[in-house]
């Protein structure tokens, strides 16, 4: 079914935006059963601590003598056994109540429970550092027992990871220090940063009537909008938003960077980078073999945003244009449109992808509406307990908003796939993590342009070049100002005008002049969340890896056809399960070497070349 074919359908406007449903894992906050598992989470907590006590689970100066080995390896069995256990809960709760902050800041029953997670998650955290440590100290007994012990061969990388970064913890106490002081440093500003930008809002008149006070997210939601003077309006009304808070935002990024810097120095890190490196299962070799073969295309990205400015009628575009659309083909979806796309499109990959949408559509997995208290963006979060996940948009009917729902139902089908995995096996680094949602995104826009008309074409090229460019251009950009920022942070705080001059220079260096420079957007910093969790730096290089490893894999799943379908699942299942090298070698491909990554940029350029002909 094409897009034109759809266009009698009812539009966005005239259908009610679902709210996710989270009555399936507890009542509510104040249920019953709520309170019941926060009492035994903490329960457990104490068990589990006195368990690490009762068994001298720490750092050892010295591994275990000959006849302890054997008590050493049990001992060992049983704390992965009860970890897994506190994990489970522990996640199935925190993603509960952060479905009630993420989409109503000004719920203090649930901004009150997050903040007791996190003081549980401090005392967790030590007992980390603690399990960490003693795996370190164990490393030499490790092989052996992962041979014999069936419950640590299950584990055998977190085992052989842990004791590899073992090297990088400070002493405990110190470790202990850190991870109740982050708590009220660059945790309590990453909060103050999400709870103040989810609150703002901006006077803004969509016509010639009065202006009225609109949440920030809407007003930015008008960047996808066909009228050119409203999207300008809309920027201009957003960055004087964000100037009324610059200073109070600024304050969070120093204190986040600041908590990451001071943390990474004390633990021996040469870098905040070397820690995100470690964090995301890759090596600098690969990094700057992906981060060179972006360097490369910039021309061709930039050549993408000129053909866009014809299209657009312009000589060049500013920085408002850079999502409007393009063609005739302005199609607006209904909820109930999008569904339905979502589904039969994944449903041509496997059955097992398109019920698995539908599962999230039906059951109200996802909370669409955009509305005031509510973060923008759009995220996709694991409710272990249940083994379901939970999406969160802002649904406009755009098809870039489509294109979003297909990406964070990517992630949830990741989730799916490790169904039945213990906490410690199961997951992804950032840069596996981003393999699912390109993956089920490219493949929604690629089953798409098969059968739909040229003016259609246009539109769902233009999506996937303005994704791809968010990604490896606008990323690229990200990627230098963050680093430039924590070259500076170590000598000083830095001004909020340094914020802006820093994140302009940045996108001076990789858009150069193929957006007006006047129309440069000083403050992306300020809004972005990827830069405020003190304990996830540098969360924007490994969306371009996830963009372009998703390409690589869909460019075999072209050549296999639905044999490569049992292999791509089994990716997903393991990704938390090795590092990234040895899995892409699975499929015959070494990330370390350039040539994979412009392979994988060839498949956007041909995507640039079509577009540029339509």
């Amino acid at each position: 079914m094409t897009l034109a074919e759809r266009s009698d359908e009812p539009v966005a406007g005239q259908e009610p935006l679902p709210h996710w449903d989270t009555s399936g894992i507890y009542s509510g906050l104040e249920g019953d059963d709520y309170k019941a598992a926060f009492a035994h989470l903490e329960k457990s907590l104490g068990e589990l601590e006195a368990f690490f006590d009762e068994h001298g689970i720490r750092r050892l100066s010295d591994p275990p003598a000959e006849g302890n080995s054997a008590l050493a390896a049990a001992a060992l069995e049983e704390a992965l056994a009860r970890v897994n256990e506190f994990a489970w809960l522990a996640g199935t709760l925190r993603s509960f109540v952060y479905a009630f902050v993420s989409t109503d800041s000004y719920n203090t029953v649930a901004a009150r429970e997050q903040s007791k997670l996190e003081i549980l998650g401090t005392r967790r955290q030590k007992l980390d550092v603690r399990l960490r440590g003693w795996i370190g100290s164990l490393a030499a007994e490790l092989p052996g027992w992962i041979r014999e012990r069936p419950a640590l061969a299950t584990h055998a990388f977190y085992l052989t990871d842990a004791a590899r970064r073992s090297r990088y913890l400070m002493a405990e106490e110190l470790e202990g220090l850190a991870a109740e002081l982050v708590v009220d440093g660059g945790g309590a500003f990453g909060k103050l940063q999400g709870s103040v930008t989810s609150q703002l809002k901006v006077p803004f008149a969509r016509g010639a009537g009065p202006a009225e006070m609109l949440p920030i997210t809407v007003v930015r939601n008008l960047c996808f909008d066909a009228d050119a003077a409203l999207r300008e309006r809309a920027y201009r009304a957003e960055v004087a938003g964000w100037e009324s808070i610059r200073a109070t935002v600024a304050a969070c990024l120093n204190g986040v960077k600041g908590t990451a810097a001071t943390l990474a120095r004390r633990r021996g890190r040469a870098s905040v980078l070397d820690a995100a490196l470690d964090d995301n299962h890759i090596d600098r070799t690969t990094l700057e073999a992906m981060l060179g073969a972006i360097r490369e295309s910039l021309p061709m990205f930039r050549r993408y945003l000129q053909a866009k400015a014809e299209k657009l009628g312009l000589g060049r575009l500013r920085w408002w244009d850079l999502f409007a659309p393009v063609g005739s083909a302005h199609k607006t979806f209904s909820w109930s449109q999008a569904r339905n796309f979502i589904v039969e499109k994944f449903g041509t990959f496997s059955d097992d992808l398109g019920n698995f949408a539908a599962q999230a559509f039906d059951r109200r997995w996802i909370d669409a509406e955009p509305r005031d208290g509510k973060r923008g963006g759009a995220f996709c979060m694991s409710v272990p307990g249940v083994e379901q996940s939970r999406i969160l948009a802002n649904f406009d009917g755009s098809f870039d908003q489509v294109s979003t729902l297909a990406h964070e139902l990517g992630h949830g089908y990741h989730n799916h796939c490790q169904t039945g995995l213990a906490p410690l096996v199961r997951g992804a680094p950032m840069t596996l993590a981003e393999t699912a949602s390109i993956f089920c995104e490219t493949l929604a826009a690629e089953a798409t342009l098969e059968t739909a008309t040229p003016a259609e074409q246009l539109t769902i090229l233009e999506t996937q070049l303005c994704g791809a460019t968010q990604v490896c251009l606008d990323i690229s950009s990200r990627f230098i100002f963050e680093s430039a920022v924590f070259a500076r942070r170590g000598a000083s705080e830095l001004s909020a005008d340094e914020f802006c001059e820093l994140m302009t220079a940045a996108q001076r260096e990789t858009y150069a002049d193929a957006i007006e420079p006047a129309t440069y957007h000083p403050y992306m910093w300020l809004w972005k969340p990827h830069y405020y969790s003190y304990g996830q730096n540098f969360y924007n290089f490994p969306y371009a890896f996830g963009h372009l490893f998703g390409l690589g894999l869909l460019a075999i799943y072209r050549r296999q056809g639905k044999s490569f379908v049992p292999r791509y699942t089994e990716l997903l299942r393991s990704t938390a399960q090795d590092y990234a090298a040895p899995l892409a070698a699975r499929f015959d491909i070494d990330i370390r070497s350039p040539e994979f990554w412009r392979e994988s940029l060839g498949i956007i350029e041909q995507q640039v070349e079509r577009f540029e002909r339509l």
